[in-house]
């Protein structure tokens, strides 16, 4: 399986939120997409996702364009987790991951074995089963995302879309979290996230694509694309790019910045 962004242009209304976008995404690899915020990377998930139609390029799975097929054949192969998802009042854990089965739904095709089994199998890989009875709003922070994540995976797709999965996480829930998304992809999944920090996005993905202005400015691996010219690039402060201990993964650690730093990397458009 291949997922495959060619020259891919899209809009907000007044804003060119991506600009000619080229992305290639293989079975078993981690993409983390990074940059300011309003710099198109959300728009860009929205656009794979089939949730936001682009204005020009094309999206392909296996060379078949995405805006092709019908919204539930679309739903077999990409899996999309949006930011701050809301789940229903008073949902238990075991019904929010039930949801993720709702493609494999039909007038004729009604809750099954193979529904369950993969419900079940979700939890489990996720580490949820002891909470399935349990309500939403009863749970953690680490506890929801994992929920959510669950029923994103039991929608058994090939691609998963993860729009900001450690958002309002700390330090801990966000290293189990990408510990479970790098586990989720070396079993054979696609992962496409957008992370906010650069750190965790160069740890744990194969390839690191950074955006500003709607662009993409640098892609590859993060060993070879993280650096502090990329950093000046896209946040508008010097630092310095070490090496961790152990894995040798770039760490980012920002110099001493003066007042006065020039804001223009938002480009207005809303929550990315």
């Amino acid at each position: 399986m291949e997922l495959r962004v060619n020259k891919v242009c899209a809009s907000h209304p007044q804003v060119k939120a991506v600009r000619d976008v080229d992305l290639a995404v293989r079975d078993g690899q981690v993409v983390a997409i990074v940059g300011p915020n309003g710099c198109g990377k959300s728009t860009l998930l929205r656009t794979i996702a089939r949730l936001h139609k682009p204005d020009s390029g094309t999206v392909t799975i296996d060379a078949e364009n995405v805006w092709s097929m019908s919204a539930k054949r679309a739903a077999h192969r990409i899996a999309l987790l949006p930011q701050s998802p809301t789940a229903p009042e008073a949902i238990t854990v075991a019904d929010l991951v039930a949801h993720g089965r709702h493609p494999h739904q039909g007038l004729f095709r009604q809750w099954s074995r193979a529904d369950a089994i993969a419900a079940d199998t979700a939890m489990h890989d996720t580490s949820i089963v002891p909470l399935a009875g349990r309500r939403m709003e009863t749970l953690s922070g680490g506890q929801r995302q994992r929920a959510w994540l669950a029923m994103s995976l039991a929608q058994e797709t090939p691609i998963v879309l993860l729009d900001e999965p450690t958002s309002a996480l700390d330090l801990g829930h966000t290293v189990e979290m990408l510990t479970l998304v790098r586990d989720i992809a070396d079993s054979g999944r696609a992962i496409v996230m957008v992370v906010h920090d650069l750190v965790s996005a160069a740890r744990y993905s194969d390839v690191v694509v950074a955006m500003r202005d709607g662009e993409v400015i640098a892609s590859g691996p993060a060993a070879s694309v993280v650096t502090s010219d990329l950093v000046r690039r896209l946040y508008d402060i010097d630092a310095d790019v070490l090496s961790a201990p152990g894995d040798a993964a770039p760490v980012v650690v920002p110099r001493a910045q003066s007042l006065g730093r020039d804001s223009g990397a938002d480009n207005g458009s809303p929550s990315e």
